[in-house]
């Protein structure tokens, strides 16, 4: 049976010698987040590969949705991209006819971003099973530790914007 720390992301006592405990644990926390987002990711982009379609292109489809038609700067701070990413993302979705890039009316500088309605009949009739499947990845945590968690992320997310 193996003693292998669970966590390799751990960091080596060495490394600890002149870090408080709080730098030890946000550390260790920094680096454990990267590895769930991007093994979240990963699991997600499997689900929807066979539709043709990233994680990252379903974030942006999420975000637009939720803002009604945010311009591509806007878009791109929703997802903490730059606007050159963000613009190639958006222009992928516009050729597979998900998204439309229009000219914002009242300033022809600024595009905005829209859904179409092949979009919005694609999301109403994909099955309930990526709900499961998220469901069931944080299956291990109680609502409260759901709430513990969201609670937390959304803290340091105001942190890293007011550090911005």
């Amino acid at each position: 049976m193996s003693t292998t720390d669970p966590n390799p992301l751990r960091l080596r006592p060495d490394q600890t010698a002149e870090l408080s405990e709080h730098a030890q644990l946000a550390i260790e926390a920094f680096r454990t987040t990267l590895s769930v987002a991007a093994q979240l990711r990963a699991a997600m982009d499997k689900r929807l590969r066979e539709d043709g379609l990233t994680t990252q292109q379903a974030a942006l489809i999420t975000v637009v949705d939720a803002a009604g038609s945010p311009s591509l700067s806007d878009a791109a701070a929703a997802l903490a991209c730059s606007r050159q990413n963000l613009k190639q993302i958006a222009s992928a979705l516009e050729r597979k006819g998900f998204l439309e890039l229009v000219p914002d009316p009242d300033d022809a500088r600024t595009t905005r971003i829209v859904t179409t309605p092949r979009s919005r009949a694609y999301w109403s009739t994909r099955d309930t099973s990526d709900a499961d499947a998220v469901t069931s990845w944080f299956s291990p945590l109680s609502p409260a530790d759901l709430r513990t968690l969201l609670d937390s992320l959304n803290q340091v997310l105001a942190q890293l914007k007011a550090d911005d």
